[in-house]
């Protein structure tokens, strides 16, 4: 229980005398609308749930003696339950497949094509593997004398989704929400322990998605894999965005388990936030930290200056509020560049541990360029009457390429933004219309429209660059 009286949210777990019809998951998500309906889902408010319910369990822990613990990668200070060393076993399993399919050495254009055969193995393996381990009363349970599959049809559908594509040869951030929703569909069943001051859920984090963020990296350099909807430069991150949040909060201020969860400051000791464009110290603090551990990645797989591929996070690098104020704007951030964007979140599918069916306790979304960058439904034209002008929707602002302007005098080479919190400039849709991050409230986050940020970036060191971010004082 919290401070205030109210108790932090729970992603709640199945009755398991109890278990709802499972059925096969499938695509619901269409057209630009169906993003809207998707937003005040329980599969929205379930997922959401999850990621701020392991965001949570990152921050450094306060101690009694004054002190603070905090959460390096690979610490001995986390346990490791039993499940996590299961799903830990699957993941080896899954990189084991690499061995066996070689990338083709032949030339191409595009990601390898043995990328194809590999995910065709897997697929074909995926029932063996989850069964091998994964509890048999967890994917056979199901509804008694129901004629409806067991659980195992729905996780199956989440763990497939979880490693790119073998037809379009890509990976991105739909893939990675796969792979969340995977282990919180593990989590609904019943699949994890209980346990107290999120020590179950750091182990997740750890334990589970760190070791996937690193196979899913092994997969991309391997198979030379497309960035899946990416906004190339404009974009945050090519493939991934899960570690910028849970990195964060390992770097942001302790709390105690009643705090609220803190919205700006850092640990003591932690990096600075501009030490992004430091190779040296990159190398180190990625050994220890999911956020560098991705910004390593990018060093690993880009060339020249950071601040020209990685223009955003540059930006971002500039705030000097602390790492709490980093990780709240990633989480809002999160919200909408990742669940409501069409391009991403159309093909996560919907069974019965994400349901379609909408949360009683929604408020309805605000319509979005984010929402509405997908296919729209077209209206029949009347007969007799004159055709109407057609209005091409706006397109979305952070994707949008800085010279493709219709103006005379076309704009700076720097290009619009996603503003975290901390610039000075912040437009105030951005912190009005979106929930505090320290508690999910009774209804989902609100869905938001991106917000417009300055135009200004920081200036590279060194270089006569752009103007610099308002935030970075």
């Amino acid at each position: 229980m919290n401070t205030d009286g109210r108790s932090l949210r729970i992603l709640p777990k199945l009755n398991p005398q109890a278990p709802p019809n499972f059925i096969t998951p499938g695509k619901k998500i269409h057209e630009s609308h169906d993003v809207s309906t998707f937003l005040v889902s329980k599969a929205y408010m379930d997922i959401m749930t999850f990621l701020l319910q392991l965001n949570r369990s990152m921050f450094p822990s306060k101690l009694p003696n004054g002190k603070f613990q905090d959460w390096p990668l690979h610490s001995d200070a986390v346990q490791f339950s039993a499940p996590v060393r299961q799903l830990q076993g699957l993941l080896g399993r899954v990189e084991d497949i690499i061995t066996e399919v070689p990338p083709d050495s032949g030339p191409r254009r595009f990601g390898n094509i043995s990328f194809r055969k590999w995910h065709q193995v897997l697929t074909d393996r995926a029932s063996e593997l989850l069964r091998e381990f994964l509890p048999a009363d967890l994917l056979e349970m199901r509804s008694p004398n129901s004629e409806h599959p067991s659980a195992e049809v729905e996780l199956k559908a989440y763990f497939l989704g979880s490693w790119g594509s073998g037809q379009r040869l890509d990976y991105g951030t739909g893939h990675e929400l796969s792979f969340l929703a995977f282990l919180g569909a593990i989590w609904k069943l019943g699949g994890f322990p209980q346990s107290a001051d999120g020590v179950e859920e750091r182990a997740i984090v750890l334990g589970v998605i760190e070791p996937y963020l690193e196979l899913v990296r092994t997969l991309i350099k391997t198979y030379t894999l497309e960035p899946a909807g990416s906004h190339g430069v404009w974009g945050l991150d090519d493939h991934s965005f899960l570690p910028y949040i849970f990195g964060s909060a390992q770097l942001s201020p302790a709390i105690h388990e009643a705090d609220l969860t803190p919205e700006e400051g850092s640990l003591p000791g932690a990096p600075d936030p501009g030490d992004v464009v430091k190779p040296s110290c990159v190398e180190k603090e990625r050994k220890v930290n999911l956020y560098f551990s991705a910004i390593g990645f990018i060093y690993d797989v880009k060339k020249g200056p950071f601040w020209e591929h990685s223009p955003m996070l540059y930006d971002i690098s500039g705030i000097r509020t602390g790492w709490g104020k980093i990780n709240k704007g990633m989480v809002k951030m999160y919200n909408a560049e990742v669940l409501s964007k069409f391009p991403v979140v159309q093909h996560l599918p919907f069974g019965a541990l994400f349901s379609w069916d909408r949360d009683p306790n929604a408020v309805t979304p605000v319509a979005s360029v984010h929402s509405t960058s997908g296919p729209q439904t077209r209206s029949v034209q009347p007969e007799n009457e004159a055709p109407s002008t057609t209005v091409r929707p706006n397109t979305d602002a952070s994707t949008r390429a800085p010279w493709a302007s219709t103006e005379a005098n076309p704009p700076s080479r720097a290009r619009p933004t996603v503003a975290l919190a901390g610039s000075r400039h912040e437009p105030p849709s951005f912190t009005s219309t979106l929930p505090n991050t320290s508690r999910l409230p009774p209804g989902p986050m609100a869905p938001t429209r991106a917000p417009q940020a300055p135009t200004m970036r920081r200036s590279p060191p060194g270089g006569d660059g752009p103007t610099k971010a308002p935030w970075a004082k």
